[in-house]
């Protein structure tokens, strides 16, 4: 079984609601150490083999698998997670506009407000982040067009007597 697939049968696959929030909650503490310390060294990409990032960040290789699954989205080059096994050789270089967009989107406000962010993005850029992908949930309903409207091609008929039929 793949690193890959044991971080999903760890995460996913729960007899009760319980032990799914437990292991989350546990988690959590994990993916937050790493992220304050990939946002603390931002300048350095994160690169070794699995097994010696595992060791840096003091976890499991499903643990670390989760966060990879985490962040893939928003790395400059994704990666193949089915692939990955402990001696792998990895390198992050990661997208941090994205990143930051993601973890709004994860609602993970216990990453996004991390104070190592402050040196990364400006208070103005996050902002306009957090907009950004606020809007991106909004819905706008577009005027529907009538019967007896002008048509959209232009013609200068009626729409139900043009492209309305």
């Amino acid at each position: 079984m793949s690193i890959y697939e044991q971080w999903k049968a760890i995460a996913y696959e729960h007899e009760s609601q319980e032990s799914f929030n437990k292991f989350w909650d546990k988690y959590a503490i994990t993916e937050k150490r790493i992220y304050e310390d990939v946002l603390t060294n931002y300048k350095e990409n994160v690169l070794g083999t699995i097994k010696e990032l595992v060791e840096k960040y003091d976890t499991t290789g499903p643990d670390f698998m989760g966060f990879l699954d985490g962040i893939n989205e928003s790395l400059k080059k994704s990666l193949n997670l089915e692939e990955i096994n402990e001696d792998s050789s990895i390198h992050l270089e990661i997208d941090f506009e994205k990143l930051y967009y993601n973890m709004l989107e994860a609602k993970a406000d216990y990453l996004y407000t991390l104070p190592q962010w402050d040196v990364i993005l400006d208070e103005e850029t996050r902002k306009a982040i957090t907009k950004e992908q606020r809007n991106s949930k909004t819905i706008i309903k577009e005027d529907k067009i009538g019967r007896n409207d002008p048509c959209t091609c232009g013609s200068g008929k009626k729409y139900k007597k043009c492209c309305g039929k």
